[in-house]
């Protein structure tokens, strides 16, 4: 069953990119203090992820923050290497902490992974947004297909705020 409004974070192991190489995180620490803006993708790289969707929390990042958000989250089943670089070609770096959920065990978790092996990509993450306080989701907008970047984007997400 997908994450809903009222149910907890789930608690698995991601990876973070740091300077310093791949860190291991526990993503209900990582998600479970205060407000988060947490937005899942199918995969760094891939065209709605990176024309639309990261672009688009990099550009309105300080109108989240004063709306409240004290963090803004990317998570992708994708390894840490990758986001790392992905962080880094669209200058997400100071804007957005990257998440690597390598095995989709958090996109599993949640009950928001898909198969994308129609498209050779075996097990992503669906597309979505959700509003974490202190742990709890608040909030959720999960897309309908993949190409697609409406409930899930920056503006539906400040609405939300």
């Amino acid at each position: 069953m997908a994450l809903t409004a009222g149910d907890t974070v789930p608690d698995v192991t991601l990876m973070t990119p740091t300077a310093d190489g791949p860190k291991s995180v526990q993503s209900a620490e990582t998600l479970g203090t205060g407000t988060v803006v947490l937005f899942g993708v199918p995969g760094a790289f891939t065209p709605a992820c990176s024309d639309t969707h990261l672009p688009g929390y990099v550009l309105r990042a300080e109108e989240l923050k004063e709306k409240g958000v004290d963090t803004v989250a990317c998570t992708a089943v994708n390894d840490a290497f990758v986001l790392g670089a992905w962080s880094e070609a669209r200058n997400a770096d100071d804007s957005v902490l990257m998440l690597a959920d390598g095995n989709a065990d958090f996109a599993k978790a949640a009950g928001l992974d898909m198969d994308g092996s129609k498209f050779g990509l075996g097990t992503r993450s669906r597309r979505y947004a959700t509003i974490i306080k202190d742990g709890v989701v608040q909030w959720i907008g999960v897309e309908d297909a993949p190409p697609n970047v409406d409930v899930s984007g920056v503006e539906s997400v400040l609405k939300q705020l």
